[in-house]
Parts: structure tokens; C-alpha cells; sequence
């Protein structure tokens, strides 16, 4: 099996069973439209001191807006707020590279099903879809931060 049709295969089955979908409450909401292609998530974060202990959502759009949403919800679950940033930077920095960044085991332990999304960094109109959860999570983040600070 060549390695873009299994990474092909790992963004449907994410888009086709997605995981985290459904708002549940959270400590901060956000919305996010991809003005070019009309995607969208309404995104919901839940802290638990510094570990996320929730991401929930609900959008429409493509399979790859929606599977990076699902993706992201298995990797930051469970995670310290500063882990949880450097995958988050890593795989801005890899829908970034323009296809020139092929993911490595290193890369493929941290980012795990993510990496299916390399391919699509080949593409810049697409790269919006795969990173409008991960703007969406990092907005919401620092959302609930802020709460709580003025808390």
C-alpha cells in the first residue's frame, strides 16, 4: 500500500468517525469560518489547572477540516497546555512546508495520525481546512487562559 493512500485512508476514517464531535461544556468557545471555502467549527476547550481535559466541536466542511478537528482531539486530550503547544507548532510547521517536510519517526510519534495531513501542505487553499481547528484550539486557549486570570 503506498503511503498517500494510507494516509488518505486515516483522514476518512477520522472524517467518517470522528472523535470529540459534539459540544460539551468547556471554558471557552470559539467560531472560526474559512472565508474561502465556507468550512466551519464552533470549538470549546476545558482546563483542568494546566492539563486540557476536554476539546469538543461541531462544524461542517470538507473531510480534511473535519478529520484535522478529530485528529487534534486525540493528540491534545489528556495533555499539559505546554505539550500540547509544541504538537500543535509542530504540525503548523507541517502544513507549512509545502510538501517539502516528509515526517519522520520522531515527527510520527508526536503528531501520530496527523502526519496523514503532510500531503495537503502541497496545497495552500487546503492547508486552511486542516489548520482551522488548530487556530480554533489555539484561540480558545488562550480564551479560557485569560478567564482565568481575570477570575
Amino acid at each position: 500500500m503506498k503511503l498517500d493512500s494510507m494516509y488518505q485512508d486515516v483522514i476518512l476514517d477520522h472524517y467518517k468517525h470522528p472523535h470529540g464531535r459534539g459540544l460539551r461544556d468547556g471554558d471557552a468557545e470559539v467560531h472560526h469560518v474559512n472565508p474561502t471555502c465556507g468550512d466551519e467549527i464552533t470549538l470549546r476547550v476545558k482546563l483542568n489547572g494546566t492539563t486540557i481535559a476536554d476539546v469538543s466541536y461541531e462544524g461542517q466542511g470538507c473531510s480534511i477540516s473535519q478529520a484535522s478537528a478529530s485528529v487534534l482531539n486525540d493528540l491534545l486530550v489528556g495533555k499539559e497546555l505546554t505539550e500540547a503547544q509544541k504538537v500543535q507548532e509542530l504540525f503548523l510547521e507541517l502544513m507549512q512546508s509545502k510538501g517539502k517536510v516528509e515526517p519522520d519517526d520522531a515527527m510520527e510519534e508526536v503528531l501520530e495520525d496527523a502526519v496523514a495531513f503532510a500531503g495537503v501542505s502541497k496545497y495552500p487553499a487546503r492547508v486552511k481546512c486542516a489548520l482551522l481547528s488548530w487556530m480554533a484550539w489555539k484561540d480558545a486557549t488562550a480564551q479560557a487562559l485569560a478567564e482565568r486570570e481575570t477570575a
